[in-house]
């Protein structure tokens, strides 16, 4: 196969599609950690600059509500569709020019975002963003597993976890500027010279590595079912929320998606080169990690994603003001990237992996003290801060576990099970924790009327406004005092479902400091 370049490694070792143990010289290394930064942060700086766009994006393109938030849920859901495969086709046809691809993939669909004319033209190019996403997300963490050694791997993806980190949270600030100032086509041209970068980068200084199943064909049935399977469930619980579990767009999605993964397993046990081995998951500290990410990192995105609603909704705090709460978790996470990726090395996992979730369901359960008048500093610092704290202990710890339990000849695949894991688990958190917020939202809202003796005809107008949770508009007719007292109870109500949300997520997040006691180097480690 023709190369990107020419590679700074051993061809003879290349060739074989056998990694060395000390891969490429030292000089290349910062380059393949700046590549991978570089790369994999576009991907993930994307999602939140869009957020802040599509308001600007849902006015000038005339988009309704349903077609802005398949603005964002296009790219989410090939996003997760094609993780694993896009995982393994770095495996079989070379790290480096799977991530070259994904990278150039998502900056021509980038640009044609930016020239989008209509709604649908920007979905699909979003969708298309989505599938360079998947290309270049797993092949950032594979290119580091194969040019760091094992006892150089762990603080290398601690550094990446930290200014990937940064990235996130400064994304939608630039982001904001840019559509403030200027246009929201320019929050994804942005991505363009960043692209260049990397991809200048990645032709001078990134060796061609391959896993060692190189020179069999690819599995494309198992590419194909793993597709569906992923696609099917993710656009179900995304569609289920507006739909309803028993619309039939839904429910087919969801059979297509469990029939799918049923023959996914089946497919991967009989041929010959499986795209994903089955054997990984005998590994305690594989299969163990990846419990682990579901758990946590269903905790995470489900609870994160109803905090900036409740500060804007409830407490009353400008989108900037939303948009910074999380500031401290971020600078943590980056403080402490690099010391927490050298801990698996010091202590070994087990230890990092059981503190550190367990340390976050602390944070996630103060998120659940404050009321509805609470102060930032009193109330929402101290959570952001132990969540910060516990997730710099987990993450690149846990991150390091999931490429040492396999190895460099299967890292590609190992990076995308661990980022569908996490993809698919807060998508469906999102779902089922949505249904816990109505559910708690609307009994605190009925106690709520019973104590303000409501009138029949103010408990009918809101039954019919408790999907639009906090932003429940007031029924005609009720004003001054009347209506703040109403007001507060519905403030009340949401502020009851978050508590209820936050505690969920606190025992999501034990439950994977346990998975991680269980089994986290027990038995047999890789």
């Amino acid at each position: 196969m023709s190369q990107i370049g020419k590679p700074p490694c051993d061809a003879a070792v290349i060739a074989l599609g056998a990694p060395a143990a000390e891969p490429c010289p030292q000089a290349s290394k910062p380059w393949v950690l700046v590549a991978a930064i570089i790369g994999s942060s576009m991907a993930f700086v994307d999602g939140t600059v869009v957020n802040v766009a599509l308001p600007a994006i849902q006015r000038e393109l005339d988009a309704d509500a349903f077609q802005a938030q398949w603005v964002v849920e296009s790219y989410a859901l090939f996003l997760a569709a094609l993780l694993l495969v896009g995982g393994a086709m770095g495996d079989r046809f070379g790290r480096r020019r799977i991530f070259a691809l994904g990278v150039g993939l998502f900056a021509g669909a980038s640009v044609a975002c930016a020239l989008a004319a209509s709604v649908q033209q920007l979905i699909a190019a979003r969708a298309v963003q989505g599938i360079g996403g998947a290309l270049l997300v797993p092949g950032s963490l594979a290119l580091i597993s194969a040019n760091f050694g094992e006892k150089e791997r762990g603080k290398a993806i601690g550094t990446w976890s930290g200014f990937s980190g940064i990235t996130a949270a400064v994304g939608p600030v630039i982001g904001g500027f840019l559509v403030d100032h200027y246009s929201w086509i320019w929050a994804f041209l942005v991505n363009v010279p960043l692209a260049l970068v990397v991809l200048a980068i990645t032709a001078k200084h990134v060796p061609e590595s391959r896993g060692g199943n190189a020179a069999a064909p690819l599995d494309w049935l198992g590419a194909l079912l793993a597709t569906l399977s992923l696609g099917g469930v993710v656009y179900a619980f995304i569609e289920a929320p507006s739909q309803g579990w028993g619309a039939g767009a839904v429910l087919a999605a969801l059979a297509i998606g469990m029939g799918a993964g049923i023959g996914f397993v089946w497919a991967q046990l009989r041929v010959r080169a499986p795209m994903l081995p089955l054997s990984l998951f005998r590994s305690g500290n594989f299969s163990g990690a990846n419990l682990l990410t579901l758990l946590l990192y269903a905790a995470l995105g489900g609870g994160l994603y109803f905090f900036p609603l409740n500060l804007i909704q409830v407490q009353g705090y400008t989108a900037t003001a939303a948009g910074a709460a999380l500031l401290p978790f971020i600078l943590i996470l980056f403080a402490l990237s690099r010391w927490a990726g050298q801990l698996v090395d010091k202590v070994g996992a087990r230890l990092p992996l059981v503190l550190g979730p367990a340390i976050a369901g602390a944070g996630f359960a103060l998120f659940a003290v404050p009321g509805t008048s609470a102060n930032y500093w009193t109330g929402f610092f101290p959570a952001v801060v132990v969540l910060g704290l516990g997730m710099a202990i987990t993450i690149a710890p846990l991150t390091t576990t999931v490429m040492n339990a396999v190895g460099t000849e299967a890292a590609g695949v190992a990076s995308g099970v661990n980022n569908a894991v996490s993809r698919v688990a807060a998508v469906l958190a999102i779902a089922v924790f949505g249904l816990l917020m109505a559910w708690a939202f609307g009994a605190r809202l009925d106690e709520g009327l019973r104590t303000l003796a409501a009138p029949q005809q103010v408990v009918d107008f809101m039954a019919g406004q408790r999907a639009r949770l906090a932003e429940a508009a007031l029924p005609p007719g009720i004003e001054g005092a009347a209506a703040e007292a109403l007001r507060e109870q519905i403030r009340a109500a949401y502020v009851a479902g978050f508590r209820w949300i936050m505690l969920a997520s606190a025992g999501l997040a034990l439950l994977s400091a346990l998975s991680a006691w269980l089994a986290i180097g027990r038995g047999q480690g890789k």
